[in-house]
């Protein structure tokens, strides 16, 4: 990825307050006072803030974050803890997770261009809902790809409890549903879910 490229989720980045692209050095210029985050917000301001954090984060535009929206207010416990859990499941996300690529947009462009499979067959639709017990893995012509390799071999000690992966053939599997607090984004989902419940759905 270039620096022109990644210049502007740079800037997102330190006036979200957050590290919504995953490189290691997006927040190295943040100052104290330049995010938003720093500024007295109303209570409005701080919901609007959050929402925008949690859709820069996972990369979803405004149309599809209302559908996932709905779907988490249909389901059992909190709203916020079923978006978020919901986000993380995505395809997209769990390329990014599992380290085959190294930002959430990289992982997209992969799974677009049809390099990943699920379950053994090609998925190239990033908002694609993982189920638990699905295998995810890199489809085996791009597996001498440089990039992935460095990419993979690069986030071999990275692990999250939910995902079970396989370093000798580029794969991964969604063992159980994510609990909350093991989604390492600091995000109030309760925020967003209040800013949504103001606004038509």
């Amino acid at each position: 990825m270039s620096s022109i490229t990644r210049g502007p989720k740079f800037k997102l980045s330190r006036r979200l307050g957050l590290n919504v692209c995953g490189h290691p050095k997006a927040m190295d210029r943040a100052g104290r006072g330049t995010a938003r985050s720093d500024k007295k917000l109303s209570p409005y301001g701080q919901q609007l803030l959050e929402k925008q954090r949690l859709r820069a984060y996972y990369g979803v535009g405004e149309k599809q974050m209302r559908i996932y929206v709905r779907k988490a207010q249909k389901v059992q416990g909190p709203t916020g803890t079923a978006l978020v859990t919901t986000l993380e499941c995505r395809l997209d996300n769990l390329v990014y997770r599992m380290g085959l690529a190294n930002s959430v947009r990289q992982a997209r462009q992969m799974v677009g261009h049809g390099h990943v499979h699920v379950n053994g067959k090609k998925v190239d639709i990033p908002s694609f809902i993982v189920s638990v017990g699905d295998e995810i893995s890199l489809r085996e012509k791009y597996r001498t790809n440089e990039l992935f390799k460095a990419n993979f071999e690069a986030a071999a000690l990275n692990e999250y409890s939910y995902i079970t992966k396989n370093q000798d053939n580029f794969s991964a599997v969604l063992t159980r549903m994510p609990e909350r607090e093991e989604v390492p984004i600091e995000i109030n989902d309760a925020l967003v879910v209040e800013f949504y419940s103001k606004s038509s759905l």
